[in-house]
Order: C-alpha cells, then sequence, then structure tokens
C-alpha cells in the first residue's frame, strides 16, 4: 500500500515541486545523490574507491523527449568518462575472472538517450559511450526501466554486446519473465545484474507480494550463479545477502567471480563489511539535478528510508 502510494507520487508535479523546494529535501539528496556535476560524482568515487569499494555511476535523466536532450546525456556520459580515466578510476580492479570488473564504470538508461522516441538515436548514444568506456578500460552497464521498454532494452543490449561484449545487462526478480531472461543471459563473460525492480506493474506481468519477489529472486539468482556469466546481485535485504553467499559455496563461486551491488546511501557500513570480507560491493551512485524520480523509486523499493525523511524533518524544527 504505501509502495503504491510512493510511486503514485513519483509521476505528480506537484508533488514533484513539494519536494523539490523542502528544506529538507537538500539533506536527503544528499544522502542518496553524489551532488549535480562531474567534479562531484568523480570526488565521490575517488572517496569510495579509496575504501575498497567499486563504484557504477549514474546520470540522472530519464524524461528525454528531444534528440538535443539525449545528445546531451551522451556528452555528459562522455565527459564523466573522460574525468574518470583521467583521475586513474577506470582501470580494470584485480581478479574478476573472465569479464572486467573495473574500479568505476557507467549505468545508462536509454530512455535518458532518446528510447522513448528514437531508438536508433539511443543505441547510437549508447554504442559511443561504449566505445568510450572501452577505450579506457571499462565497462557499461544498460539499466532496466518499465516493462514496455524490456524487449527494446534486451534487443540493443545484444546488438551492443557484438563489438563490446562487457556491457552488462539488468534483471527485474519481479517480472514473471525474468527465469527465462536469466536463462539466456547467464552466458560466458555475460555481466548481468540482478534486482528486485521499482516500478508500479500490473499483476499480470510483475508478482505483487514481497514474499514472492523475493522466492523469484532465489530462483533467478540460483540460474545466474549456475551459469557460466558474472551474476551481480543488487540486494541489500541480509536474508539474501547471505543465501547469496551460500549459493557461491554450492556452485564452487570464488569470491572474484560474482559482485554485489548496494545504492550509494543505503546501508554503507554493510557495504564496507562485505567488501572487508573479500567480496567485489560495487556501489551505484547517481549524481545530476533530475534526482526527483530516482530518490522515490528509491523510497518505494525500501519504504524503511522514510524515517530518513522523519528525521531530517524533526532536526530541522
Amino acid at each position: 500500500m504505501l509502495r503504491s502510494v510512493i510511486l503514485a507520487a513519483a509521476r505528480s508535479q506537484k508533488v514533484e515541486r513539494l519536494v523539490e523546494t523542502a528544506p529538507i529535501s537538500r539533506d536527503v539528496v544528499r544522502r542518496f545523490v553524489a551532488g549535480s556535476g562531474t567534479g562531484e560524482a568523480l570526488a565521490t568515487t575517488r572517496q569510495l574507491a579509496d575504501a575498497g569499494l567499486c563504484i557504477t555511476l549514474d546520470n540522472l535523466g530519464e524524461d528525454t523527449l528531444t534528440a538535443d536532450q539525449a545528445n546531451a546525456t551522451k556528452e555528459a556520459y562522455l565527459e564523466l568518462l573522460a574525468a574518470l580515466g583521467q583521475a586513474g578510476l577506470t582501470a580494470p580492479k584485480e581478479g574478476g575472472g573472465a569479464v572486467t570488473v573495473a574500479t568505476a564504470e557507467v549505468s545508462l538508461k536509454l530512455s535518458a538517450l532518446g528510447q522513448a522516441f528514437d531508438e536508433q538515436l539511443a543505441e547510437k548514444n549508447a554504442r559511443e559511450i561504449c566505445e568510450a568506456a572501452a577505450a579506457l578500460g571499462t565497462t557499461v552497464t544498460l539499466d532496466m526501466e518499465d516493462h514496455t521498454t524490456t524487449d527494446s532494452t534486451l534487443d540493443i543490449l545484444s546488438r551492443l554486446r557484438r563489438d563490446h561484449p562487457g556491457t552488462g545487462a539488468v534483471l527485474q526478480a519481479y517480472l514473471r519473465r525474468t527465469e527465462g531472461d536469466c536463462r539466456e543471459l547467464a552466458t560466458a563473460g555475460s555481466r548481468v545484474r540482478l534486482c528486485k525492480g521499482a516500478y508500479k506493474e500490473p499483476e499480470h506481468v510483475a508478482y505483487q507480494a514481497p514474499l514472492e519477489v523475493d522466492k523469484s529472486y532465489v530462483r533467478c539468482m540460483n540460474i545466474l550463479m549456475a551459469g557460466e556469466g558474472y551474476p551481480m546481485l543488487a540486494t541489500h535485504d541480509p536474508r539474501l545477502i547471505a543465501i547469496a553467499q551460500d549459493r557461491a559455496r554450492w556452485f564452487d563461486r570464488a569470491p572474484d567471480a560474482f559482485e554485489f551491488q548496494m545504492l550509494y546511501g543505503i546501508r554503507p557500513e554493510e557495504q564496507t563489511r562485505l567488501a572487508r570480507a573479500g567480496h567485489t560491493v560495487r556501489v551505484y551512485v547517481p549524481y545530476g539535478t533530475e534526482w526527483y524520480g530516482y530518490l522515490m523509486r528509491r523510497l518505494a523499493e525500501r519504504p524503511a528510508n522514510l524515517a530518513f525523511f522523519g528525521r531530517a524533518l524533526i532536526s530541522k524544527k
């Protein structure tokens, strides 16, 4: 119920204006978003890397409606990659088996590159970013969005992988189709991020009950762990983390043959603990001015994050 309310608020321009102008929003945004520009994103990346963590960076923005907006997003990523390379943050991390595991990589939303109105433009922009990343020794992961874009995103992924096989996929466990997608993508060299999913989807497409989503996550995890690819397990759930560690032992996966992924600002102590225990932990770091939709989906994913709003509000009284 609460998740539905939050997701509805994410689509409300009135609520968006209210949140963006509220004084407490600055505190909340600073916790979950690494600033508005490349310089701040780079500083956060350096800090996390120095703490032994890996990073994937997302330039926020998905409501792209024109070619100029899409091209501006592409240029922002090219600028970011150049800055990461100059700072020495794109070097491959030790280990990773048969795949490139860079200290810092980037995550793309194809919608931000023009997917909604011109799939060819989105693919062209994504390809330019993949080429720039490859030249610097790092990788790109294509974020997944609502279910109406899944086929398009996977089709573009397939074509990009012909020239850039390290391009990462994202699959969402709450979609009923995802077990099948996991089987298709659990191939040698295939980087696959498995997350629960953060969009409001109809029942015929997605599991609705949290327990059913968790069960699907474990089934999908088993498929990826049993396959020949490189699973990237995006979860903050202690139960799923423990199950992942157990599955890694069961399938005889070394610590460098998979990774955990967590969001910037959520369970940072756990991120550090897992890294110190020898796991590869990658932090998903968003930056930019278009933070509202991202923030609301994070709250919907884990409504307990609303407590942070409450603490911030109390502290401002």
